[in-house]
């Protein structure tokens, strides 16, 4: 007897399919690229002992994606992934033990990040 693959739902369809510009791509990838520790993040990027994978791309895409069909919008701002930033990055990193003990936070450093992108 033959399986059949399992069939999938088309509810997410909508929230998938929806539109995204350039810029919004970019302010996304160049948000959670600097979130990592390293060059691409600047000053705020020595504090972080870790950061998001490339699937944290992928959580803020699809939820900036949601939140314009939501809101009734063709597509997503980046306005949204500044609002969207920290929901989606804060579990995803974490701080060196000197950056905690000089009294910085996660929200803090990716209120910095932000504060680059927009």
């Amino acid at each position: 007897m033959a399986v059949e693959p399992r069939r999938t739902s088309n509810h997410d369809r909508p929230v998938v399919q929806r539109a995204v510009g350039e810029s919004v791509v970019e302010a996304i990838l160049a948000l959670v690229r600097s979130a990592r520790p390293g060059p691409e993040g600047g000053e705020p990027a020595k504090l972080i002992a870790w950061g998001p994978s490339p699937r944290a791309s992928q959580a803020l895409m699809l939820a900036v994606r949601a939140r314009a069909l939501l809101e009734k919008r063709f597509a997503p701002s980046i306005d949204d992934v500044l609002d969207l930033a920290e929901p989606v990055l804060k579990h995803r990193m974490a701080l060196t033990f000197t950056a905690r003990a000089e009294g910085e936070s996660i929200e803090g450093v990716i209120a910095r990040l932000k504060a680059r992108i927009g």
